[in-house]
């Protein structure tokens, strides 16, 4: 169960240095959203950025070196994100979180580790296309992410065609994305999905601990942990783009 409302939390994350603000692109809008309180006007922290972010295309400059860039994407509190920061200190990762409450538990994580290599992002996914720029990434990964079991809700999937298009957009012309789940109906989705959007898949299996090849070098999340503890089959499978882009 996610926790998501801590008090204090959006005030934490506004002035954490590990944390990209919302900041806008030059020439693009903000919106600021305000309620009625009485005849007072007052700003709520519903704050958007109306298109492309000061960091898209300028991730090089961020994190101060022309390293790869590789995302999470509903990174939780951090732990599989920083695990791989530590692994790979030659790669740059940015993780985002929807909830500021599961981000301030990364936050406080990254106080301590003090990883050069990780930087954060709460936003919604369906925005990712104005946070980076065509061909910035080098991969993608989705672990655990919420199955979102109703049909209607199908398109808010991370492994969804709609989100498969966004991953395009932003991924290098070889780039991949990695899915991790315990969902059995998530991934029969996702694995039916992936031909559809014009993607292929690069391996899969349906027992990742128990697949030698698949499952060396693999760096666990914490939900990776719990599941599989509990004699869960741990899916995964690695995408690439059908066609390569020009």
């Amino acid at each position: 169960m996610r926790l998501r409302n801590i008090p204090g939390a959006r005030e934490v994350i506004a002035e954490s240095e590990f944390v990209i603000k919302e900041e806008p692109a030059e020439g693009v809008e903000v919106d600021d959203r305000y309620h009625k309180a009485g005849d007072k006007w007052v700003k709520e922290g519903g704050r958007r950025v109306l298109g492309d972010w000061y960091v898209k295309g300028h991730w090089n400059e961020v994190f101060g070196n022309e390293n790869p860039l590789r995302v999470e994407i509903g990174m939780g509190k951090g732990t599989f994100i920083m695990r791989m920061a530590k692994a790979f200190p030659e790669i740059n990762f940015v993780g985002i979180e929807k909830y500021s409450s599961v981000l301030l538990r990364a936050i406080q994580k990254q106080e301590e580790e003090n990883l050069p290599n990780v930087k954060f992002i709460r936003m919604d996914a369906e925005y990712i296309e104005d946070v980076f720029a065509e061909g910035e990434v080098d991969r993608i990964y989705l672990n655990f992410s919420d199955p979102w079991p109703k049909d209607k809700h199908a398109k808010r999937r991370l492994t969804s065609r709609q989100f498969l298009e966004r991953y395009d957009k932003i991924l290098k012309a070889d780039g991949i994305v990695e899915f991790k789940t315990d969902n059995d109906d998530l991934f029969a989705f996702s694995l039916e999905e992936i031909p559809e959007a014009g993607w292929k898949i690069e391996a899969q299996t349906f027992d990742l601990h128990s697949d030698v090849q698949m499952n060396e070098g693999n760096i666990m999340t914490e939900y990776e942990e719990r599941f599989s503890s509990q004699g869960n089959k741990i899916h995964k499978v690695i995408i690439s783009r059908e066609k390569v882009q020009s």
